[in-house]
């Protein structure tokens, strides 16, 4: 998992993916391309995923205001999905809003993304009021949870640093660089993983 800023190539072409599907849903969607980068400047962090030198997966967390987090820009590309990137990806943007003072997070998601709506539902979000002034209600899902001391990126506590091509500069000791078999343990269900080498 790398720290990239908003306009690194590989977030670009993330968002892009993400603008694609949303577009292909609903007909229309926020352009990332439309968005400055000033517009993830309050205090943040977006995050890639990688699978070897593959960047899979991307979100980004902000703070609302000093006890509320944000998340934005959330997306796994489509081969990569069922072996548990986006709860990873969340795990961390969670932990990192945490570690920030946030004591609660919220994003939005349409109503038609089923598999976005039934991992933030796995991971304790409840449905709340829109936040975003004009929004739709038929088409927007507002979503909060509270978060404690124990947010934590998937089943142990991970240290991130910058990252580096090739894996995912995330690990439970000091931050150690985990490789793509690494990475593929870490991102996939013990059944899987065990079935997958």
């Amino acid at each position: 998992m790398a720290a990239v800023p908003y306009g690194h190539p590989d977030a670009r072409r993330l968002t892009q993916a993400l603008y694609a599907e949303q577009h292909g849903l609903y007909g229309f969607a926020d352009d990332p391309d439309a968005t400055p980068e000033t517009a993830f400047d309050p205090p943040g962090l977006f995050l890639v995923a990688h699978l070897g030198q593959e960047a899979i997966g991307c979100g980004r967390v902000r703070l609302l205001d000093e006890h509320t987090g944000e998340v934005k820009r959330m997306y796994v590309s489509i081969g990569a999905r069922g072996y548990g990137t986006g709860c990873y990806i969340l795990g961390h943007l969670e932990q990192h809003a945490a570690s920030r003072s946030a004591t609660r997070i919220m994003m939005e998601t349409g109503r038609r993304n089923a598999a976005a709506l039934a991992l933030y539902h796995r991971a304790g979000y409840l449905p709340c009021p829109s936040y975003v002034v004009g929004r739709d209600p038929r088409v927007n899902r507002a979503m909060t949870k509270g978060l404690g001391s124990s947010s934590r990126g998937g089943d142990r506590e991970v240290v991130l640093q910058q990252g580096r091509p090739g894996g995912v500069d995330a690990g439970a000791q000091g931050g150690e660089f985990l490789g793509a078999s690494e990475l593929r343990d870490a991102l996939m269900p013990p059944q899987l993983a065990a079935s997958a080498t």
